[in-house]
């Protein structure tokens, strides 16, 4: 089965992207590509969560409304929201409206500036789970590996919500710990140089 189609301009892309014109730029400049930055990593597994049952499409175009809601997702800021933060989320028609993903991004928020005291930063932290994918398996083909149950596992030992192994390989995929475009995909060869001149942090 082929796993991509033939974008605007005739090259091969993941076939996921074609679902929406809202998905091209991502695909093409985000989804893959490493990221150190720790408030783009809290982001976007925050923002995960908030994907649980809904899908990518929904979230990406409501994205600017979470950033504005959540303090751009500054979380050392987040971790200080009380219950008239939460009030206030739920009334916002911007986002999604779910009270236990919003209370999961404020608790998320205070284990991630406990993150950063133990560990130095959430990318050393997330970094040490980076793994290739196990040989003979395709791209894409699988929605968790042994390395996001890991990381999983380490979180909610950690105390922190909506990070299911599911929610965290669309995390490391999206973050660029595992390089899951299509073999055939024009912008697997750009993530896989991206890949090789970034330095984990530690």
């Amino acid at each position: 089965m082929n796993a991509t189609l033939p974008g605007p301009d005739g090259r091969p892309r993941c076939k996921w992207c074609a679902a929406t014109p809202d998905y091209l730029a991502y695909h093409d400049r985000e989804w893959g590509f490493p990221v150190a930055d720790d408030r783009r990593l809290f982001e976007k597994i925050c923002l995960e969560g908030f994907q649980s049952g809904l899908s990518w499409r929904t979230i990406l175009a409501k994205r600017e409304n979470f950033r504005a809601a959540f303090s751009g997702f500054d979380f050392h800021s987040v971790a200080g929201f009380g219950e008239a933060d939460v009030a206030r989320l739920l009334a916002d028609a911007g986002i999604v409206r779910h009270r236990g993903k919003i209370e999961a991004t404020i608790n998320n928020a205070s284990r991630a500036v406990e993150m950063v005291t133990s560990e130095g930063s959430l990318a050393a932290f997330f970094w040490r789970f980076e793994r290739a994918l196990p040989d003979g398996v395709a791209p894409q083909s699988v929605s968790t590996t042994a390395s996001s149950e890991a990381l999983s596992k380490e979180l909610k030992k950690r105390g922190w919500r909506f990070v299911g192994p599911t929610t965290v390989y669309a995390f490391m995929q999206a973050m660029g710990l595992v390089n899951d475009h299509a073999e055939s995909c024009v912008i697997r060869p750009e993530v896989a140089a991206a890949r090789a001149a970034f330095t984990p942090p530690s």
